[in-house]
């Protein structure tokens, strides 16, 4: 196994085009398992709450970029309907197959909407909105890719971005392998989670990606368990808001 010093450039299995839908489908369940557990959905749950809280009154669009079956954007849906809160969801990925299995399990919530595609050559007025999320999204992008990839998702966001992802580290890499033996179902999925926390962050490296978009002020949080959440937000958001 290398070291975690690097991000490795290892492929992860899920990433394949090829792969069979229903084996997709299969990991796509094992990784909403273990996000519910380890409470990664929440972190980024809390952060648009807090947002929302800011801008009660508005009708609120929010992104989702690599949305997966859509487990995060439900989440959400569900708190904008206990609270009150006006707002419509977009979930963008690459994978058809995890577009179609979102549409399955959303029937019951008419205000998020799917698109399979890619968020570099989607037209920015179609994605437009004022929260976009990435949550163990992030990690997949080459590392020279990271900071436009970065500043399009802040292009698309009047209010800010959450970036959510795993912190490379050891103690987590092993600590994820005792996890998965127990909790994950898919040889896939427990491959991959390896592979997903060796392409992980270090926080100087967020801090790098994080300087290179212009106008933008950032925070980087850590949170339980081995993530970070990365907030962008645009300098004169607050003042403009």
């Amino acid at each position: 196994m290398s070291g975690f010093k690097e991000r490795t450039t290892e492929p992860e299995i899920m990433d394949d085009a090829d792969l069979h839908h229903e084996l997709l489908n299969a990991v796509l369940r094992d990784v909403s398992v273990a996000n519910r557990l380890l409470g990664g959905n929440r972190i980024t749950e809390n952060a648009v709450a807090q947002i929302l809280k800011e801008h009660p009154a508005q009708l609120h669009r929010i992104l989702d970029v690599g949305c997966g079956e859509g487990a995060m954007l439900r989440k959400l849906a569900q708190l904008c309907r206990r609270h009150g809160y006006k707002a419509e969801f977009l979930g963008l990925d690459l994978s058809e197959s995890s577009i179609s299995l979102a549409r399955k399990n959303s029937k019951a919530y008419p205000e998020i909407e799917y698109v399979a595609g890619d968020l570099l050559e989607a037209n920015p007025q179609q994605i437009q909105c004022d929260i976009a999320l990435c949550t163990l999204t992030l990690h997949h992008i080459p590392t020279a890719k990271v900071p436009a990839f970065l500043e399009h998702m802040a292009k698309t966001a009047r209010l800010a971005v959450l970036v959510n992802d795993l912190q490379r580290s050891r103690l987590a890499y092993y600590l994820f392998k005792a996890f998965s033996v127990i909790f994950i179902k898919t040889k896939v999925a427990r491959h991959d989670g390896l592979v997903s926390i060796k392409k992980g962050f270090r926080r100087k490296e967020l801090v790098q990606f994080s300087n290179q978009i212009p106008g933008y002020e950032y925070m980087i949080s850590w949170k339980w368990a081995f993530r970070y959440l990365l907030t962008l937000r645009a300098i004169n958001t607050k003042s403009n808001a």
